[in-house]
């Protein structure tokens, strides 16, 4: 069983609706790093409306405001995350990282051993 990989896809949820995944991290992150839920959707190859409708999704799910947004000027608008919204990120982020961890860590004590039929 060489070659082998461990994967694993994690989600959070809370009275069973998804709060936070992969793909919600991304988003979020996007919009951290570009100041514009325009800019993060693109990116990601999603439509404005998707983007907006999965950002008040996770808020509705968590209770709390994860974004900010600022009307346009001269300059044009801006998204940002509240302090809230930062938080999560990067918990969610330490989450995934220790979960990895965690993952190599058993596989290795539980299927890299295994030489399959002989």
């Amino acid at each position: 069983m060489t070659n082998l990989s461990p994967r694993q896809k994690l989600w959070v949820e809370r009275d069973g609706r998804v709060v936070m995944s992969d793909y919600r991290l991304r988003l979020l992150e996007l919009v951290r790093e570009t100041g514009s839920l325009a800019q993060a959707a693109a990116t990601m190859k999603l439509s404005y409306r998707r983007a907006w409708g999965k950002v008040k999704e996770i808020e509705e799910n968590l209770g709390y405001a994860l974004v900010e947004s600022a009307v346009g000027g001269a300059g044009g608008g801006k998204t940002e995350l509240t302090p809230a919204g930062c938080e999560l990120v990067e918990a969610y982020r330490r989450f995934k990282e220790r979960m990895g961890e965690v993952l190599e860590r058993v596989y290795a004590e539980e299927i890299s051993g295994v030489s399959g039929p002989r």
